[in-house]
């Protein structure tokens, strides 16, 4: 199956190029029908662009409600034919009519590890209490600010005294991971959602390799080519 997914960022949109990379390496099963930002200036668009895919930027301060807002955003994602909708540094909560309309149809990536950490500047938060250990979390998309059933989670070393910067950087590479492994394992249906819960199914057309580079602790464990 390949996955018709519509991406939603606010930003740079590395994680767009993460996925991006993946489809056109072949091991990720999707096709992105369109990009939409709610920022006229984010770098995400750019980089679609370079990759002829569809943009649109509908500007969160040109509607008069979150829900006029969302109803515009929901109009473009079903025009084009979006099955999955993916949150990639996407700064806006969306409303109940927008989740409701893909439910288990919505991910969205977090730089922390969930429920640790959750809102703006994860990775800020993470080292000011001085954690040990941070990461990042891909999760289903539920009502609730970065809350919803957990897909995958990496995990990348803090270090004591050490600045936000650096720590993001760790936790971004590994968001370019996990982020595409969680889009292939929804393309190949095997995800089941049950209690709350996100279960794996294992692939049944093909054995399946352990990546060659694991970083510290990604579970459940990321596949060849993520």
């Amino acid at each position: 199956m390949t996955l018709s997914v519509g991406v939603l960022l606010s930003g740079g949109g590395s994680n767009l190029q993460s996925i991006v990379d993946h489809i056109d390496e072949g091991f990720l099963e999707a096709r992105i029908r369109v990009v939409l930002s709610n920022e006229p200036k984010a770098g995400g668009l750019a980089r679609a662009q370079k990759h002829r895919i569809q943009t649109s930027v509908l500007d969160h301060r040109s509607y008069s409600s979150r829900e006029e807002h969302d109803s515009a955003l929901l109009k473009v994602l079903q025009a084009e034919g979006v099955e999955v909708v993916c949150l990639a540094g996407y700064m806006r909560l969306l409303g109940k009519s927008l989740v409701r309309a893909y439910p288990g149809r919505i991910l969205n990536i977090h730089p922390a590890l969930l429920p640790s950490f959750p809102g703006l500047d994860a990775q800020q938060q993470a080292a000011d209490y001085g954690v040990r250990i941070s990461g990042a979390t891909v999760h289903f998309v539920d009502e609730f600010l970065d809350h919803g059933p957990i897909i995958i989670q990496g995990a990348v070393p803090a270090y004591p005294g050490e600045g936000r910067d650096d720590l993001a950087r760790r936790i971004l590479t590994l968001e370019h991971r996990i982020y595409p492994q969680a889009l292939q394992w929804l393309a190949r249906d095997r995800l089941r959602l049950t209690d709350g819960r996100v279960h794996l199914l294992p692939d049944k057309e093909r054995s399946v390799k352990g990546s060659r580079s694991q970083p510290l602790l990604v579970n459940p464990p990321l596949e060849e080519g993520f």
